[in-house]
């Protein structure tokens, strides 16, 4: 996965989680491949190579380091929620609302848009 994969994958996911987190649930019953949890920790794996990527430039490197900050904030609260054995729509209502949340997508938001000016 390259970082524009794994930046759609973070949009993908949250996509999927509001979705999930409207829907009433207790907990996560289906822990297939295609599951809230398996989800998850698809989104956790993409923090780790946004955290990993290797921008050119210094302002690049500067923003970086913001995305970096967050995405492990990010990945975090996330870490806890699958540390549990059942995941509430609940849980993943507050993960969307969670700021880490937001400030990382924002933060891709902005990242996705320069590499598309930049092509890649």
């Amino acid at each position: 996965m390259d970082l524009i994969e794994a930046i759609d994958a973070v949009e993908k996911t949250y996509e999927f989680m509001l979705a999930y987190a409207a829907q009433g649930r207790v907990n996560d019953e289906d822990s297939s491949s295609t599951g809230i949890r398996a989800d998850l920790t698809r989104l956790v794996e993409a923090l780790g190579v946004i955290g990993a990527a290797k921008p050119e430039g210094e302002a690049a490197k500067k923003f970086l380091d913001v995305v970096r900050q967050d995405a492990a904030k990010a990945a975090a609260a996330i870490g806890l929620v699958l540390s549990k054995p059942g995941i509430s729509s609940q849980a993943v209502d507050n993960l969307n609302a969670s700021i880490h949340i937001r400030a990382l997508l924002n933060d891709l938001f902005i990242l996705d848009e320069t590499l598309k000016i930049t092509g890649g």
